[in-house]
């Protein structure tokens, strides 16, 4: 039975809100102990209710998709400052305006990849990004040139970050923790690809890859685009000389430069896992 037939003998908590909206205004009634506990925001807010807001992030979100038939996403993940070529010239340094043409590439590989989705119905391997401007507005911007659908994944920064024009609207979310809008990441994940990018970029990147190395996650596929960039900033073969890392944990993952170099990759991909429910326990 879905949402629209399920039907309930209890008095919808709708109609209670409403009816509260109505009531005499006593002492009583203004009193913060009268309003009803899920719609008194002060309540809501409070240090002890940090379970249930994590709850509430986690299922939101998790309920939306499901009831829009997301079954997986393809992950882009990127820089924020990277503009598109046609905006280098603002590039605060030299090295984001060569990195603009990445940008271009985060759009002809979602445009690409949600062109192939929407020919088995658009509910595989829809594009995600973290929702915001650079390789993430690329991201949905891509998706969009395609006519098909993308998830945006905000969260609040203390200079706030608003949704970029592309994100599917009814698919652009906002969280409050950076954790559980990592789960939302990689819950749905068919591959992830990383573009050049800074701390947020990293921190998601490792995150994944520690999951994978972990046996916490099943292996996707893992491209990184910009293999000069990867190197120059990170070197891969001193961590597994030194022992930190097995060498077997450098083939978790895949340089590519292009959107068509990483359809080739996605789809000669050995041991692709799931697509749906890539985190056991899910």
């Amino acid at each position: 039975m879905n949402q629209e037939t399920r039907r309930h003998p209890m008095r919808d908590s709708h109609q209670d809100r409403e009816a509260a909206t109505h009531i005499p205004d006593t002492p009583q009634t203004r009193a913060p102990s009268y309003a009803l506990a899920f719609a008194d925001d002060n309540f809501m807010c409070r240090e002890e209710l940090r379970p249930v807001r994590l709850q509430l992030e986690l299922l939101k979100p998790e309920l939306l998709m499901d009831e829009a038939n997301i079954d997986s996403t393809i992950v882009l993940f990127g820089g924020a400052r990277i503009p598109e070529p046609a905006k280098k010239d603002t590039a605060r340094t030299q090295t984001l305006a060569d990195l603009s043409q990445y940008y271009d590439e985060a759009r002809r590989f979602s445009r690409m990849m949600t062109e192939r989705s929407l020919k088995s119905g658009g509910s595989e391997d829809v594009i995600v990004t973290g929702g915001g401007p650079g390789v993430m507005e690329a991201g949905n911007r891509g998706a969009q040139d395609a006519g098909g659908r993308s998830i945006g994944l905000n969260i609040v920064l203390p200079h706030e970050q608003a949704p970029n024009a592309y994100v599917t609207p009814e698919l652009c979310f906002n969280f409050h923790y950076f954790a559980i809008r990592k789960m939302h990441f990689l819950m749905r994940a068919s591959a992830i690809c990383v573009f050049p990018g800074g701390f947020g970029t990293l921190d998601e990147m490792f995150e994944a890859l520690t999951l994978i190395q972990t046996g916490r996650m099943e292996q996707v596929p893992f491209l990184l685009f910009g293999e000069s960039f990867w190197r120059k900033i990170i070197n891969w073969d001193a961590l597994a000389d030194a022992g930190t890392i097995s060498a077997d944990d450098l083939k978790l993952f895949r340089f590519v430069e292009t959107a068509e170099d990483a359809l080739a990759a996605l789809e000669n991909w050995d041991g692709k896992g799931e697509k749906r429910g890539a985190i056991p326990g899910r």
